[in-house]
């Protein structure tokens, strides 16, 4: 069990780990090993509340394919164990970012003095660029 919060722990088996070779520097070790940790999560098939998998779709962004899965790839480490930890600890950051939910906003309206006080700039900066112009002789 992955514990996300004292409260909420998800199940081990609703991720899937898989690890490939990683690109970029590294010389010869990188074309021989598999360190790279690719973490898969089915947000539509998890155990999440509805509202949090509502939350987690919107902030994963570009990690989360058309299926509904998230993905998390982790290569900045040298060692399997390091990268695999890596995707877990971010997937976890992701979840708990999730699970805050987003403060209301309440509905404004600028005051009657602000409005006067825009239009006063305004007028302002027209003068300026008005002066700005060259003269035709």
């Amino acid at each position: 069990m992955i514990e996300i919060t004292p409260a909420l722990q998800i199940d081990e088996g609703e991720l899937q780990i898989d690890f490939m070779r990683a690109s970029g520097p590294g010389g010869q070790n990188v074309n021989k090993v598999a360190t790279a940790a690719q973490l898969r999560f089915d947000v539509r098939a998890s155990s999440l509340p509805e509202p949090v998998k509502e939350r987690l779709r919107h902030l994963a962004g570009k990690r989360l394919t058309s299926e509904g899965i998230l993905l998390i790839e982790a290569k900045r480490f040298r060692t399997q164990e390091q990268n695999r930890e890596d995707a877990i600890q971010r997937f976890a950051e992701l979840i708990r970012r999730s699970l805050v939910k987003p403060k209301a906003r309440k509905k404004t309206k600028p005051t009657q003095a602000a409005k006067e006080q825009r239009l006063q700039e305004k007028k302002r900066k027209g003068e300026i660029k008005k002066m700005r112009q060259g003269k035709d002789w």
